[in-house]
């Protein structure tokens, strides 16, 4: 599935309440440096869309959009796999059963017996598109399809911990603050997740990024090259929801 249709995958924004009723925190990860995508960047928890996560879906949606709900099934184990927490899943969760399950699924690598072995179900409609990214870039040596997804955790009183084989930090953040750290050079952000994370910025609740999601339906963003006045530029469509739409190609992460 890879080549001219790009590598399927999926990442989760996981929201919590901000603190003294201030903006939303999101979850990010810092990836190792060792990895060939993003090594050393801040990212969403995310990851390729599986076999497993395909089989799995053709029992969740046998009538429906079988892909769109793999990707959603990709984004939910991707979350438990990197970050400990359960998203997307009905049954009895508390801290102990979520690690009970996140180390049954890192030896089975799939999320099918986890569901069966803790007695819980799949609720896809947990996590929400909000955007989907594919470069279409035939130079770079893969090219991921990726859709982001919207998820509320509501409290903050959650356990989480790093998976060390692809990722070396986790930590919440606002929008804002990210942007902020990634200006004065303590954060690395690749151009999809700065851009994502200028959008996220304007939201002031969960609630209100669901306005937005209906207020811009999601749609693939492509981005594309310009040259204006003598200087590269990487952009974006107008339209679709972000509030900054270019930025110069000098000095760019790209990710890859």
């Amino acid at each position: 599935m890879a080549g001219q249709d790009g590598i399927p995958a999926a990442t989760v924004v996981i929201f919590r309440h901000g603190r003294d009723g201030g903006p939303p925190e999101l979850l990010m990860v810092t990836r190792s440096r060792s990895m060939s995508f993003a090594g050393g960047a801040a990212v969403f928890p995310g990851g390729r869309v599986d076999e497993a996560d395909r089989r799995l879906a053709e029992t969740v949606s046998p009538a429906g959009d079988t892909d769109e709900a793999a990707h959603r099934i990709a984004a939910i184990r991707e979350t438990l796999e990197e970050t400990g927490l359960v998203i997307g899943m009905v049954g009895e969760v508390d801290a102990g059963r979520a690690s009970e399950a996140r180390e049954l699924l890192l030896a089975r690598g799939e999320l099918a017996p986890v569901l069966e072995a803790m007695g819980w179900t799949l609720d896809i409609a947990a996590v929400t598109l909000f955007s989907r990214w594919y470069p279409k870039n035939e130079k770079l040596p893969r090219v991921f399809d990726t859709r982001f997804y919207l998820a509320d955790l509501g409290t903050g009183a959650v356990d989480i911990a790093v998976d060390e084989t692809e990722n070396t930090r986790l930590f919440w953040t606002t929008a804002q603050n990210a942007l902020d750290r990634a200006n004065r050079g303590e954060l690395v952000l690749i151009f999809p997740t700065r851009r994502n994370l200028e959008r996220l910025a304007g939201f002031g609740d969960f609630a209100a990024a669901l306005r937005d999601c209906e207020a811009h339906p999601p749609r693939t963003i492509t981005p594309f090259f310009e040259e204006r006045d003598g200087e590269g530029w990487i952009c974006i469509p107008d339209a679709a929801g972000y509030p900054v739409t270019a930025e110069k190609l000098k000095g760019l992460n790209r990710g890859q």
